[in-house]
């Protein structure tokens, strides 16, 4: 055996993604040049690399479970395509992830952490309607 953990193979699975969106896009700034128009699912041991190389991202902190987290996901779906270019936006299932929902002190879900500069700068607790969540995320576009 290699002596890599499931974390340390997630985390080079990341890595060699990221690589690989950088080189369809062209160059090594593909963060600034990719577009993602769909929540991309995350886990605990990729979760700081995604958050840091992308400007401003939304992480929704769910479970499969809770019934306002599916209220939330179409929202989340039609937001990623209407912002994207702007906003990435992803999914952290708190039950398969515990480590990171615990870092970031996740007590209720939805919550949604607003990341710029791989920085938290908000969160956003419980389900709503799709214009008030996306005036919410507006607020950092500028």
């Amino acid at each position: 055996m290699s002596g890599l953990d499931d974390s340390d193979l997630e985390r080079i699975k990341m890595r060699k993604l990221m690589e690989r969106m950088r080189s369809l896009s062209g160059g090594e700034d593909a963060k600034t040049q990719s577009v993602i128009d769909h929540p991309v699912e995350l886990t605990d041991a990729g979760f700081d690399e995604f958050v840091r190389s992308h400007g401003l991202v939304v992480v929704d902190f769910w479970a499969d479970w809770c019934m306002p987290c599916r209220y939330m996901a179409p929202v989340l779906k039609d937001l990623a395509k209407e912002m994207a270019g702007k906003v990435v936006f992803a999914k952290l299932n708190v039950d398969e992830n515990p480590r990171t929902a615990a870092r970031f002190g996740i007590m209720s879900i939805p919550t949604f952490m607003v990341f710029r500069g791989g920085k938290p700068v908000d969160a956003i607790v419980g389900a709503m309607p799709k214009q008030k969540f996306k005036s919410l995320i507006e607020r950092y576009l500028s």
